[in-house]
């Protein structure tokens, strides 16, 4: 095994010297320690990319290779790896790396210096150094969730409570009320002012799809949540979704206009009159729906 000669792939080979350079036979281990400095990075790329890799191979690789091309960006991508060990090799996780974890707020917010780390990095673009930034604020007042929190249906006193918790709580901890809470607070969170707390609540594992139609719908999102909503093909495989999102003021018209022929003539004729959405919008729901009466009566 050491010296190559079982047919194994880069990765695997790469994935079992890791393992047997911790075997308590100090022969073995040697062996294996020796053949692991003459893999190329790019076996362990690949065996990082699997998704039951070894925990050993994520500590080997940030202890001993965190600074050779790829790897940094492969701990990063790999859900199962901790925080942690991303944090050991921050100074190399590139623009693409650093995406990952945003994409999965959980594990990110697990490390409050892999944060810090990351928004300092030159390696992020100015729209994550904004988001990372924004992980690391503190909490605001009882005002900023009044109109949040006045949309639930619920009574005084519950409603007065999650008004006061969630005023009480810095960033980091409403992001995680966003991935692990219930559906009021997703549904107060969703309207947060800060952009990682709404983005929680869309990767969060309990988010509904009767919640994700209300979110579609609502013309106090941000452009870049609905643009993320927007580019969930689960999602939108539901036409209330669809048509929520093509309808809404504040979908970006790009989006708008490529949802338009999935809308059903009844919806289209409704778009094509409707004074809250774009001109250009209207007038090709218009258009398509003179396309499509053309098109029936022939």
């Amino acid at each position: 095994m050491c010296t190559g000669g079982v047919s194994l792939t880069p990765a695997e080979r790469a994935e079992i010297l890791t393992i047997l350079a911790w075997d308590p036979e100090e022969g073995i281990a040697q062996r294996a320690a020796s053949a692991l400095v003459s893999m190329p990075p790019e076996s362990f790329v690949a065996a990082l990319e699997r998704a039951d890799a070894a925990p050993v191979v994520f500590n080997y690789c940030a202890e001993n290779l965190g600074d050779k091309p790829g790897i940094a960006d492969a701990l990063a991508k790999n859900p199962s790896c901790p925080a942690e060990t991303v944090y050991k090799v921050a100074g190399h996780v590139t623009a693409t790396g650093i995406q990952a974890l945003l994409d999965t707020l959980e594990r990110l917010i697990s490390s409050v210096p892999l944060i810090d780390a990351l928004a300092s990095s030159s390696a992020a673009n100015a729209e994550q150094r904004g988001l990372l930034g924004e992980l690391l604020e503190g909490a605001l007042g009882e005002s900023d969730y009044e109109d949040a929190v006045s949309a639930i249906p619920m009574d005084r006193e519950k409603r007065q409570t999650l008004i006061q918790r969630l005023a009480k709580m810095n960033v980091v901890q409403r992001v995680q009320l966003a991935l692990l809470g219930g559906r009021e607070e997703r549904i107060a969170l969703i309207r947060d002012p800060n952009k990682v707390v709404q983005r929680a609540v869309l990767q969060s594992p309990r988010l509904t799809e009767s919640e994700v139609e209300s979110f579609a719908a609502m013309t106090t999102l941000t452009a870049e949540i609905l643009r993320i909503i927007a580019g969930n093909r689960l999602w939108m495989k539901s036409y209330t979704i669809s048509r929520n999102i093509t309808s809404n003021s504040k979908t970006p018209l790009d989006i708008s206009l490529r949802l338009l022929p999935r809308i059903n003539p009844r919806d289209l004729k409704i778009l094509s009159t409707s004074k809250n959405v774009p001109e250009t919008l209207r007038a090709m729901a218009a258009k398509m729906a003179n396309a499509r009466n053309e098109a029936r009566k022939e």
